[in-house]
């Protein structure tokens, strides 16, 4: 990832090294040239329930959980932007839905990524758009071998 510095924060005890899964994730999207985002660092931060419901009340006047949270680029701070992500909505999601973990965790990444590229999801047309975006971003991440890395440890 030659324009992209990534930095990752695991503040989810129970996510295994998502390091590796994330970088490839991410080069995959980034190679396959269909959804370019800024150069830059950017910010992806595993979290649980409580930390995501935080965020999303003090930036969006939100206070419940979420599934990801995007903030966009800055520039001129040479940031390619930040994706806050709850592991433990795509636990319950993945459950809920009957399919894996790593894939409705990897469906948030896209998702972020998707925000970073300049999708958006605030009405129908958008989600339209969105959706079929995810659809395409998780293909290519299928066709890389890419995106079904990620792993969290059972609960005591």
């Amino acid at each position: 990832m030659s324009r992209i510095q990534l930095e990752i924060s695991r503040q989810y005890e129970r996510l295994v090294e998502p390091e590796a899964a994330t970088i490839a994730l991410f080069q995959a999207l980034e190679d396959s040239g269909r959804f370019p985002i800024s150069g830059g660092e950017l910010s992806v931060v595993f979290v649980g329930d409580e930390l995501i419901a935080r965020v999303h009340g003090d930036f969006m006047g939100d206070p419940t959980p979420t599934d990801v949270i995007t903030f966009l680029p800055d520039p001129e701070m040479d940031s390619a932007g930040e994706i806050v992500v709850s592991v433990d909505h795509a636990i319950s999601k993945s459950r809920e839905l009957n399919q894996s973990f790593s894939q409705e965790l990897s469906l948030y990444l896209v998702h972020g990524w998707l925000h970073l590229a300049g999708y958006k999801d605030e009405t129908d047309l958008d989600r339209k758009a969105m959706r079929a975006a995810e659809a395409e971003a998780l293909k290519i991440l299928g066709e890389a071998g890419a995106g079904d890395a990620f792993f969290v440890t059972q609960q005591d």
